[in-house]
């Protein structure tokens, strides 16, 4: 039962009741806490422990602040390094050896407060310093596995090996996206489906990613296959992992079922299309719209003909494994279509359909077609005219012998020429008064970049705007790195140059002039 009574009311009762518990018997507080859990709904402990302390001040467990210099996380880095990137547990009993002895040797040139720090740090506090590190170096964080939703849970996983001795109908079903560069907005996607035993692919272009739009497609896909629909397996997209469509593929009578996640090897069938048919007839440039949806489809009415009866492809017929290497045997290419001719347990009735369907298929007609949609696809998606009006038959029959002197054919694989860069480089707006900046610093290291920068607009030594406030933080920051590497490794920093205290007390034409003479290049 879920509580039904306020915070507020659930507090002002604990305070009500807690001095009466604290006071009773074994008994009577045993009477108070099942009328105090009853009422507010609590776990038996937690109500124990509110009753308890009630009254009393938590002061809470006192932790010692330490603040961690950049020298000393510079240095942690070094010796997590020179340690063979150990995990913290082991580096903390390490510490002491090793920086005795990459000191001994002229590695590291720790300053006292400084290797203190290190040999007082903990291993906890080495996991968080190195955290980051550790990311950057393994590639970035790794995603965490989600949880399975319900729909995952009653969808069975299909791996690679358990496809054989299958039949025709069995399909796999992946989502490409179409967006270029750019992960943002609302763009086309390709709802992909290919064939396990013969390898007939399927592509439909839906405008959105939406689970609707993904039944309907495959309503009206079902109806121009050759062969009846069987089987569906997809990955763990959210796309396809949704009651929608598990509850059409129960109705309908289709086994449905996924890929382990993370794992495009028990997807092979599909992924390879994916590449070869979709990213090879449109690219990887970004659609969106009604109107390149509408382009995108016609060109795939066209482009599926033309890949199902007359681009043959590769198809597995064994793998062996002897030791660390792996023999494969492929059978000759085909078709599609022709697999389906060949196979015995594909009926006449389809047989005959195909052969009918095949007859008037002109595949240089095909090909052309391919081109025009591929050229109105480009014009929508760059927003510019279709090039020239298309050619005949003939002419584009004629067109095929030197077509290869025109370099990439392909209007949706065509490079824009890129425009040069002219930019000029700005002049640093730090440069003349850098000598004063750098004593500033040298008073105060830990002078913040912003009370610089407004000290600085006040002083009179020059006009500078508010937007060159992140040019001089990142100067600063420059200056703090040469300092920790200093702290380091004892090393002496690039350049160093006396304060010129009288530049900062009296801002004359003449110390402007000195300061710009002796520069300090970072």
């Amino acid at each position: 039962m879920r509580r039904q009574i306020k915070l507020t009311t659930r507090r002002d009762l604990t305070a009500a009741i807690s001095q009466r518990y604290q006071a009773a018997d074994r008994n009577g507080k045993k009477l108070i806490l099942d009328e105090f859990v009853k009422l507010t709904s609590y776990h038996r402990k937690h109500a124990i422990r509110l009753l308890t302390t009630e009254g009393h001040t938590y002061q809470g467990r006192k932790v010692g602040h330490r603040i961690y210099l950049e020298a000393v996380k510079e240095a942690l880095i070094v010796l997590w390094e020179a340690s063979d990137r150990i995990c913290g547990k082991r580096l903390k009993s390490l510490l002491p050896s090793l920086i005795e002895a990459m000191e001994r040797h002229g590695h590291l040139h720790l300053q006292d407060g400084v290797k203190e720090q290190l040999l007082a740090i903990s291993a906890a506090t080495i996991d968080r310093l190195l955290r980051p590190v550790r990311e950057m170096a393994s590639g970035g964080r790794k995603k965490k596995a989600a949880r399975l939703s319900r729909v995952r849970k009653l969808v069975p996983v299909r791996t690679f090996a358990d496809w054989e001795g299958i039949g025709p109908g069995f399909m796999e079903m992946d989502m490409v996206v179409h967006c270029g560069t750019k992960l943002v907005g609302t763009f086309v996607h390709s709802l992909v489906l290919t064939d396990v035993a013969t390898g007939w692919t399927e592509c439909l272009a839906i405008p959105v990613r939406e689970q609707t739009l993904i039944v309907e497609a495959i309503t009206g896909l079902r109806r121009r296959l050759p062969f009846p629909l069987l089987g569906l397996d997809t990955d763990n997209d959210s796309a396809f992992m949704n009651d929608t469509l598990w509850d059409y593929c129960q109705k309908q009578g289709i086994v449905f079922t996924r890929s382990r996640a993370y794992r495009k090897n028990d997807q092979a069938w599909v992924e390879q299309k994916n590449g070869a048919v979709v990213r090879k007839l449109i690219g990887y440039g970004r659609l969106e719209g009604l109107s390149e949806t509408a382009a995108l489809r016609r060109l795939y009415e066209s482009s599926r003909l033309y890949i199902n009866f007359f681009q043959p492809s590769f198809k597995l017929k064994s793998k062996t494994r002897e030791g660390a290497r792996v023999h494969k045997k492929y059978e000759l290419p085909e078709t599609p279509c022709r697999r389906l001719l060949l196979r015995d347990d594909v009926s006449s009735e389809i047989k005959a359909a195909l052969k009918r369907q095949m007859e008037p298929l002109d595949p240089v007609l095909l090909l052309k077609s391919i081109r025009e949609a591929q050229d109105m696809l480009m014009a929508l998606s760059k927003d510019r005219t279709p090039e020239t009006a298309a050619p005949d038959a003939s002419t584009f029959v004629k067109s095929l012998a030197t077509a290869w002197r025109t370099g990439e054919i392909r209007p949706t694989h065509r490079q824009e020429a890129k425009p040069g860069k002219h930019g000029r480089t700005r002049p640093d707006p730090f440069a003349a008064v850098w000598p004063v900046l750098l004593g500033w610093l040298e008073e105060r290291p830990d002078m913040e970049a912003k009370s610089m920068f407004k000290r600085l607009q006040a002083s009179g030594f020059g006009e500078f705007h508010d937007g060159q406030l992140r040019t001089l933080q990142r100067r600063v920051r420059v200056w703090r790195k040469q300092i920790v590497q200093q702290l380091v490794y004892g090393a002496e920093p690039q350049s160093t140059q006396r304060p010129i205290d009288e530049l900062h007390l009296i801002p004359t034409e003449q110390n402007i002039e000195d300061a710009a003479s002796r520069r300090l290049e970072i």
